[in-house]
């Protein structure tokens, strides 16, 4: 009676992962999604869009569509668009499309703008292939980087 059929649905949206304020992780983050990091990481970083919080850091290469940072990043970052609140602090390379940078953000290193042909986000494989561990012994494969997804 109170429904309208013409209304669109609501799309779900999937929720973001988060690493703490209490957590470090070691490691690579391959996400199809948004990540947000309030605690450390040492590793890259691939996802969608990227979130670090004013006590979050990355040490590593950061690759996304959007990047946010309000923390501190050692490394190179390349992403369509970047933006740096006035409690970022850099170190290292920004390849952007579009690049925001709030007056008293600390950035030593360099600014280049993404060339055309040059993407800023590889896709995300939708399935990994598992492989015996007699496979990686007979020296067919290089054995895998961890990837951790969510908490």
């Amino acid at each position: 009676m109170f429904l309208k059929p013409n209304k669109p649905m609501m799309q779900l949206r999937a929720s973001p992962s988060i690493i703490g304020a209490n957590c470090s992780l070691a490691g690579d983050i391959v996400s199809e999604g948004e990540v947000h990091v309030d605690g450390k990481v040492v590793g890259d970083v691939r996802c969608v869009t990227l979130v670090i919080g004013e006590n979050g850091g990355v040490t590593g290469e950061i690759n996304a569509e959007t990047v946010r940072v309000l923390g501190a990043v050692t490394g190179q970052i390349t992403a369509r668009a970047v933006e740096l609140a006035k409690t970022a602090r850099i170190l290292g390379d920004i390849t952007h499309d579009s690049l925001a940078v709030e007056a008293g953000a600390y950035v030593e290193g360099r600014f280049n703008r993404l060339q055309p042909e040059q993407k800023a986000l590889e896709p995300v494989p939708a399935k990994a292939e598992c492989k015996t561990e007699a496979e990686i012994a007979d020296g067919e494969l290089q054995p895998a980087k961890v990837i951790m997804l969510g908490n």
